[in-house]
């Protein structure tokens, strides 16, 4: 790999004796990772069933290596939504947002999904998950992880951070800041970023990152933790766009973010009015630790404005009748029946999260847990509703195994010969969900999305 030398001359001078250990680890094979998502399996499951040799990532109980010539991405148990392809390193981000049951969560700069869906996990389904990506396609990927993940309680949103600010003020418990950043620390898994490298770019990053952390400040309650991330070493993006940040709000403290062996500490020689404690930031080196290059810190709010006592909250529909269609489609097809405040978006209906503000001059990729399409007297149901949901939570199920050549056939959009009811059916893989397939006359007829349908052998 041929890296800028201005960079390599920029790391010689910092880290000095540990300077060949860290140029020598770019010749060395980069490490490949998967997390576990909870909402559809634990950890000890997948270890028993996947065809896949699996060793924990030490500092992610969830986070597993796997080995490089395995291709989970490539195997349906991707595809039912159990496991989320994520950098190691980059699973030490989530862990240090530890959000709860019950919280309000903001991912800021959220695409493609990797953190969002980790604290989804986290959260178990409760509470009310924004992930923000300003960048319309960008926002689209980070849409379908969330649909593939069946997470029900996330709203994606596609606006500058400075627009969420007006509309959140003061509102989450918890919020993570993965900054767009001059992309060091991925050198060696992204030539791409190698490319764009400058001096100037990596300048440009830090001023916009500052202003990004100046919209998460006004959007996090008193008490709440703020986590900011890059990829990158340099300490202009790092070390130095948190003190500037922290001495423009005194309110705000750095905590000791935890360490695993191998974790760096944050250098305070390596910036100018290095801030109180940015000695508890971490760095997480490539030639240290089985992974990418990481940055770190943890955040505390101690003081300012209380939550508004008033707030314009998102409302459902308040006409139970246009939802005939769907009532008696959930009536038919599913043993469980989803319950909250419905919405539609056009003619595709949605279940709000609890808590959701008003969605008025937003822009909303998805405003909640999709459920499917109101079309002309009947309702068709979402590839999000089937991931969302347990084989025994539809009245008729498909169990097909990984293995088999049906689900090859189901995963590349062809009918399948079936016998059973007339009506709809959810297609699982080993008792995980995969989608949907409408059953008549001993034909089930594909309904996995075209665009994800596979090709080839």
């Amino acid at each position: 790999m041929q890296l800028p030398q201005l960079f390599l001359d920029k790391m010689k001078e910092l880290l000095r004796e540990e300077y060949e250990a860290f140029e020598a680890s770019y010749d060395n094979e980069k490490a490949q990772g998967l997390r576990v998502n909870p909402l559809k399996i634990s950890a000890e499951q997948l270890l028993r069933i996947a065809p896949f040799e699996l060793i924990g990532v030490p500092w992610v109980p969830e986070g597993f290596y796997y080995g490089k010539e395995d291709r989970p991405g490539k195997h349906p148990y991707h595809e039912a939504g159990l496991f989320y392809i994520q950098e190691p390193s980059a699973m030490a981000v989530g862990a240090l947002v530890d959000p709860q049951p019950g919280e309000t969560v903001l991912d800021l700069c959220a695409a493609p999904g990797g953190k969002t869906t980790h604290l989804a996990g986290r959260m178990n389904g409760e509470g009310l998950l924004i992930a923000n990506e300003p960048h319309p396609a960008r926002a689209k990927i980070l849409s379908q992880n969330i649909e593939r993940l069946g997470i029900r309680n996330a709203v994606v949103t596609n606006e500058m951070p400075d627009k969420l600010a007006d509309r959140f003020s003061a509102f989450f418990d918890r919020i993570l800041v993965d900054a767009p950043c001059s992309g060091e620390g991925m050198f060696r898994k992204d030539p791409d970023a190698c490319a764009e490298w400058s001096p100037e770019h990596v300048t440009m990053c830090a001023s916009r990152q500052l202003d990004i952390l100046e919209s998460a400040a006004r959007m996090l309650k008193p008490g709440g933790r703020l986590v900011y991330s890059t990829c990158t070493f340099s300490p202009e993006e790092n070390e130095g766009t948190i003190s500037r940040f922290v001495a423009l709000h005194p309110e705000f403290v750095i905590e000791d973010a935890q360490a695993y062996e191998g974790f760096d500490q944050g250098r305070a020689d390596w910036t100018s009015d290095a801030a109180s404690g940015i000695g508890e930031t971490l760095r997480l080196w490539p030639h240290r630790i089985r992974g990418e290059g990481h940055y770190a810190a943890v955040l505390r709010k101690t003081d300012g404005e209380e939550e508004p006592a008033r707030r314009k909250y998102a409302k459902g529909l308040s006409d139970r009748k246009a939802l005939k269609d769907y009532f008696a489609f959930a009536e038919e097809t599913l043993v469980a029946k989803p319950s909250g405040e419905f919405t539609l978006f056009g003619d595709q209906l949605y279940i709000l999260p609890a808590g959701m503000l008003s969605l008025d001059q937003l822009k909303i990729v998805r405003p909640g847990w999709h459920l499917g399409t109101l079309k002309k007297n009947r309702f068709e149901p979402s590839h999000a509703l089937a991931l969302s949901l347990k084989a025994n939570e539809a009245r008729n199920s498909l169990s097909l195994t990984a293995d088999s050549p049906q689900t090859l056939a189901y995963l590349k959009g062809e009918a399948l010969k079936v016998d059973g009811p007339k009506g709809w059916h959810l297609v699982d893989v080993d008792g995980f969900s995969l989608g949907w397939g409408k059953l008549a006359d001993g034909t089930l007829k594909n309904h996995f999305p075209k665009g994800l349908r596979w090709t080839g052998g």
